[in-house]
C-alpha cells in the first residue's frame, strides 16, 4: 500500500484518499466515526449504498482519507472544498477527525492533517479549517499546534 508523503515506509501505519471503488473502505471509515464518536445511530442506522459511495468518492471536492495499520481502520477524515463568493478561492473544512484509542498520541491525527493540507496546497485553496468542542481538549491542543485559532460561535439550524 503506497504511504503519504512524510510518512515513511517503515512506518506503522499509511494513508490512503478514497476513490470512487472504496466502498468497503468508507464504511470502515464510518464505523470508526460510530465507535470513537460514540454515536453509532448517525454512521450506521441507514448506511449509504454502493453507488452513493462511489459519486460522493469520485468528486474530487469532497476527500475521505482513512489510516490503515494491517490493513485495518485505526483513524479516518473527511473534509470538503467550499468554493467562495467573496473572491474565487476555496477553502477546505475538515468535517470529521477520529482515531482509534488504541493508536492515539501515535502521529496519526497529524498525518491525515498533514494530508489534507498537501491536498490543499494542490488544488490551490487558501486555508484548511477545523473546528473542536470546548471540551476536546486533545482536539485543542492539536489544532492549536499545527494553526492559529479563531474563537468562534456555532449554530445548527434545521431546515
Amino acid at each position: 500500500m503506497p504511504h503519504a508523503e512524510g510518512i515513511s515506509a517503515d512506518s506503522p501505519f499509511a494513508i490512503k484518499r478514497l476513490g470512487p471503488g472504496d466502498a468497503e473502505h468508507a464504511r470502515s471509515m464510518n464505523a470508526l466515526f460510530g465507535n470513537v464518536f460514540d454515536d453509532a445511530e448517525s454512521y450506521a442506522s441507514s448506511p449509504p449504498d454502493d453507488s452513493y459511495l462511489s459519486g460522493l468518492l469520485a468528486s474530487q471536492r469532497n476527500i475521505a482519507l482513512l489510516a490503515l495499520a494491517a490493513g485495518k481502520a485505526i483513524g479516518a477524515l473527511t473534509a470538503y472544498t467550499l468554493q467562495k463568493f467573496e473572491q474565487a478561492r476555496s477553502e477546505i473544512y475538515i468535517y470529521d477527525l477520529a482515531v482509534a484509542e488504541s493508536w492515539r498520541r501515535r502521529g496519526v491525527a497529524t498525518a491525515l492533517i498533514e494530508e489534507t493540507r498537501k491536498i490543499a496546497h494542490s488544488v490551490g485553496a487558501w486555508a484548511v479549517f477545523v473546528q473542536a468542542d470546548y471540551d476536546d481538549d486533545p482536539a485543542i491542543a492539536l489544532y492549536t499546534k499545527l494553526g492559529s485559532r479563531e474563537d468562534v460561535m456555532h449554530f445548527d439550524l434545521l431546515p
